[in-house]
């Protein structure tokens, strides 16, 4: 007999579960929709070097999949994948559109006080003088990138907020 009332409780509690996510609207779900990359974000106050990373990173990520018009999330879950790289690596629109994207980013965090006006200016600089082949390079192999990175970011968080900007 106590095997039957663990099987009515485990069902009792189902039925709850189920009864109370419709009371609660869960039969008219729809998931947000996707933001317009082209569209500004707002910036928040990063707190540390990873988050002011973060911040670059998706600000850059919306400037480039504006330029080749398809979602961030789309450009992300493409360049996740070899083939996915593959197939941007092809398009001739994307050292460009790769360039548009970091300059955006340098643009926002400026904007928003995250980096002090000379040093975005020195940054734009630098991201227009980028040969384009080593702008796709870098992001058809961003994963060693990021691998070899971790152990400067460290040191780097000293020096960027030493320039001036928000960073602890």
């Amino acid at each position: 007999m106590r095997p039957r009332v663990l099987v009515v409780g485990a069902v009792v509690a189902s039925l709850a579960l189920v009864v109370t996510s419709l009371a609660l609207g869960g039969a008219s779900y729809e998931p947000k929709p996707v933001q317009d990359p082209c569209q500004p974000r707002p910036w928040r106050s990063p707190t540390g070097l990873d988050q002011f990373a973060q911040q670059l990173t998706l600000s850059a990520l919306d400037g480039t999949a504006c330029e080749l018009h398809v979602s961030r999330e789309a450009l992300v879950l493409a360049l996740g994948t070899p083939e996915g790289r593959a197939q941007f690596a092809n398009d001739p629109r994307l050292a460009s559109a790769l360039r548009a994207g970091l300059i955006r980013a340098v643009d926002d965090a400026e904007r928003a006080g995250a980096i002090p006006g000379s040093v975005a200016g020195a940054l734009r600089a630098t991201i227009e003088q980028l040969p384009a082949d080593q702008l796709v390079g870098v992001a058809m192999n961003a994963a060693n990138l990021f691998n070899q990175a971790g152990g400067i970011l460290g040191p780097l968080s000293g020096l960027l907020g030493g320039l001036g900007g928000n960073l602890p």
